[in-house]
């Protein structure tokens, strides 16, 4: 199965851009968000972005942060407490 892209733009995590994660989901098993130079270049930050991202999306997922990018990965059952 191939690999989803999504970018995170200057509106940052909004409702749309859940639902279109979740969207993404339905059809693969791991989503790369690329976050826009126009948003932030700040370690922390995406660490923060992360958080929000596994925090909105619920217990089945787990995210890695790769450079400026954030891999998402859905599992069938909770992985995280």
């Amino acid at each position: 199965m191939t690999q989803a892209q999504v970018q995170l733009g200057k509106n940052g995590i909004t409702e749309n851009f859940i639902a279109t994660l979740e969207n993404h989901f339905n059809k693969h098993n791991n989503v790369k968000v690329s976050v826009l130079k126009s948003v932030e270049r700040n370690k922390e930050k995406m660490k923060e972005f992360r958080e929000e991202l596994l925090n909105r999306l619920g217990n089945n997922y787990t995210a890695k942060i790769i450079g400026f990018s954030i891999s998402l990965k859905k599992w069938r059952k909770n992985v995280r407490e």
